[in-house]
């Protein structure tokens, strides 16, 4: 098993619609993929440039369900995504960004640490990838105006292995804390930072 890191965005359900439909205007503009028709909890409607367990059959959620999507999105060019380029053999689009592997996004419409809360999961496929996604400051910048962009709470990169998760994001400012450090000694600190009292976070 290798590596998986990710970037792990926090938001009410409401705003996973736009969340979504932010995440879609990062694909690759020539991507040839089938559109995915995907209805979520409620009713609206979406149709996204991904695909849906590798499948392109619509797609219903419900709240208690979730939406597991295969991305291929695209980055603003830094050193480390320079470095990657080079070595992985691939090229710039036109407009000067770079289309890296799949990234994996899991959407939970109840998220595991805030039921409250959906949240937006994105995974690196590979070791590689995933040592990208540590590197890169415009990955995590692209993560971190998402989670602005789309009205959430929280971004944290998480390695996957039980290591403390950074936060990245919070209550509309970039920061740089640990889970299990001083200002946040457990995740349920983390959690009462960005939760409505009236929905109590799971234990």
């Amino acid at each position: 098993m290798g590596l998986v890191y990710g970037y792990n965005i926090y938001l009410r359900p409401q705003n996973v619609a736009m969340a979504l439909a932010n995440l879609a205007k990062l694909a690759p503009p020539a991507r040839a993929v089938p559109p995915l028709e995907v209805t979520l909890p409620g009713g609206g409607q979406l149709v996204l440039p991904f695909t849906f367990c590798f499948k392109r059959e619509p797609v219903r959620c419900s709240p208690d369900s979730t939406l597991e999507l295969d991305t291929s999105l695209m980055f603003d060019v830094d050193e480390a995504l320079r470095e990657y380029a080079q070595t992985s053999g691939l090229q710039p689009e036109a407009d000067g960004r770079i289309r890296i592997g799949y990234i994996y996004a899991t959407i939970r419409f109840a998220s595991l640490l805030h039921p409250g809360y959906a949240s937006v999961e994105c995974w690196a496929a590979t070791s590689g990838m995933s040592r990208l996604f540590e590197r890169s400051a415009n990955i995590r910048k692209v993560f971190t105006d998402l989670t602005a962009d789309s009205g959430g709470v929280c971004c944290l990169f998480d390695t996957g292995d039980g290591a403390p998760e950074q936060v990245c994001w919070l209550n509309g400012e970039p920061i740089r804390e640990s889970v299990f450090g001083p200002r946040f000694p457990d995740r349920q600190a983390l959690v009462t930072a960005w939760s409505d009292p009236s929905t109590p976070p799971l234990s």
